[in-house]
């Protein structure tokens, strides 16, 4: 028994191993908030806390884990990336002007291989062929565009 009271922190890291290993076969998140907890009471006991402390430190932390931390975790992993689909997919997206814009005649431009008749966004610019530009809205069959500054030697 002597063995046990100096060696207690065997005793939590053993346990805190079994419940990560068990989490790994549950998947639920809540096992390896315990087995946290139960690494914090081998921390504690290292720094030769007493068990009365340990148990209340290991609670703590789990419980803390399993209020704090789980439910915006769990919430991370239930939710699936954004789908963004038809012409929304493509804001925010670069283009090449093919014909020139201005704000009195709709040009083209060349964005994902397809051709899009484009106005730009700042009604008082006028953009020429072969700029970069970025869409920032749809509106209708027409992008609407704003140049993207180049660094020129």
């Amino acid at each position: 028994m002597d063995w046990l009271s100096d060696n207690v922190w065997s005793v939590w890291l053993a346990a805190a191993a079994v419940l990560g290993v068990a989490e790994l076969l549950s998947l639920d998140l809540v096992l390896i908030m315990l087995a946290v907890g139960a690494l914090v009471g081998a921390v504690v006991a290292l720094a030769g806390a007493p068990l009365v402390l340990q148990l209340l430190l290991a609670g703590g932390s789990a419980a803390a884990m399993l209020l704090l931390v789980r439910p915006s975790v769990v919430k991370r992993l239930h939710a699936g990336p954004d789908l963004r689909l038809g012409h929304g997919k493509l804001v925010g997206q670069q283009a090449i002007v093919t014909e020139a814009i201005s704000a009195h005649e709709t040009g083209r431009i060349r964005i994902g291989g397809e051709i899009w008749s484009a106005a730009p966004y700042d009604e008082t610019s006028s953009i020429e062929a072969g700029r970069t530009v970025e869409v920032l809205q749809i509106r209708g069959a027409t992008a609407l565009v704003h140049p993207i500054p180049s660094l020129e030697a």
